[in-house]
């Protein structure tokens, strides 16, 4: 059966992953402990239900026949029994390497050894690849190297979640379907902050990834199956993360909450896999108030699964929408400015979707929850960096 038809990618992936939270120090007791977490705190429940461990869970040397060795001090009871942990919580287990020679960390990768690998993945219960795009690439096209691993992931009697980390270098999009993918980063790396503070500084702001995915005109290329990925949720980390501290970023300022709501907002917006990394050990109520709000993660679950776009630009304020199931739409007045603005727009002015022969509409404010009617228009006042997230239909 191909993986592109499993059931489990009709929706973007929800989960955690341990690199913002732990970057090249996880252990498998992180691990563990994170999957008790995910159960505890109702993460698991409202539908984040993979747990990746991205980068250093291996050796880094590959055994004599080509085969992943665990970490001998950081994972020394292997990932077999690791997989079983997890899985005895009801999440699912997801794991990384990378279509390179080396990893990000220079841990060695699976060039040249795709089967090897997904069949040792296969082996172990593993359900997710993260397949960065690091190391060596041996004059091999991103094409060639991904479907290597695609058509090995194809081979083993295993249905796993094939996430490529390319990085959106040479288009995936266009081509991810192709190799077997089901999701694929279309940005470089997201940073803990607003915005990167200048063009050749290494990693991306919140604002900058949200106009890529606007810039890059990819919103055709997905849907149930094969989903366009803006990178990793930063909601709940900032200047102390594990990310920021180990790789060199500058990330300088706490996250503001405006900032954060704008972020999870848009991922949900945007249809994007929601991949959460905060340190579980230290869950504040506006992290958790966020990422587990059940009106924002059921318009990023919509079963049409649409990418939201941009319909309007007046300065500062900008307009998004995106199609929902059942006639109705979610909507996002944005305010990028440094200062609270008021954002007016219209049913009859965005690409919306809606009749337009009736008398006045419903909306619901997704982050308060108030309702209200409305005979087509739609204003707010919205705090700067901060967002107003609608869902409007016909009343």
């Amino acid at each position: 059966m191909s993986a592109n038809n499993s059931p489990q990618v009709r929706s973007p992936p929800m989960g955690w992953n341990t690199w913002n939270a732990y970057s090249w120090n996880v252990t498998e007791l992180d691990v563990r402990n994170a999957a008790d977490a995910l159960v505890e705190t109702g993460f698991r429940d409202a539908g984040y239900e993979y747990l990746v461990v991205d980068d250093c869970w291996m050796a880094e040397e590959l055994a004599d026949d080509g085969s992943f060795r665990n970490h001998p001090e950081n994972f020394p009871a292997g990932i077999a029994d690791l997989v079983d942990y997890v899985h005895d919580r009801g999440l699912k287990f997801g794991i990384y390497s990378s279509a390179g020679t080396e990893t990000c960390a220079g841990h060695e990768a699976s060039l040249g050894n795709e089967q090897r690998h997904a069949e040792q993945f296969a082996e172990w219960g593993v359900d997710y690849l993260k397949y960065d795009n690091c190391g060596d690439h041996r004059d091999r096209d991103a094409i060639d190297r991904y479907a290597a691993m695609g058509e090995a992931l194809e081979r083993v009697d295993r249905d796993i979640v094939y996430s490529i980390c390319e990085w959106g270098n040479n288009e995936p999009w266009r081509w991810g379907r192709n190799v077997d993918g089901h999701l694929w980063r279309t940005t470089g790396d997201i940073l803990a902050k607003w915005k990167r503070s200048e063009d050749d500084e290494f990693g991306l702001g919140v604002v900058d990834i949200i106009d890529e995915m606007d810039e890059r005109d990819i919103a055709g290329y997905h849907g149930p199956n094969g989903w366009n990925d803006p990178d990793m949720l930063q909601v709940g980390n900032g200047p102390d993360s594990a990310q920021s501290q180990s790789e060199g970023f500058t990330v300088d300022q706490p996250f503001r909450e405006a900032e954060q709501r704008t972020h999870f907002s848009f991922w949900c917006l945007f249809a994007a896999p929601l991949m959460a990394g905060n340190d579980l050990r230290e869950l504040d109520e506006t992290t958790r108030e966020i990422l587990l709000d059940e009106d924002a993660i059921a318009i990023d679950q919509d079963p049409l699964g649409i990418q939201g776009t941009r319909d309007e630009t007046d300065g500062d304020r900008e307009v998004w929408s995106k199609r929902l199931a059942g006639g109705e739409c979610a909507v996002i007045l944005l305010n990028r400015g440094d200062e609270p603005v008021d954002i007016e727009t219209s049913v009859e002015t965005v690409d919306l979707h809606l009749p337009d022969d009736v008398g006045s509409y419903a909306v619901t404010d997704v982050w308060s929850g108030e309702e209200w009617t409305t005979d087509g228009s739609l204003e707010a006042t919205v705090d700067s960096h901060g967002v107003a997230f609608f869902r409007v239909g016909a009343a």
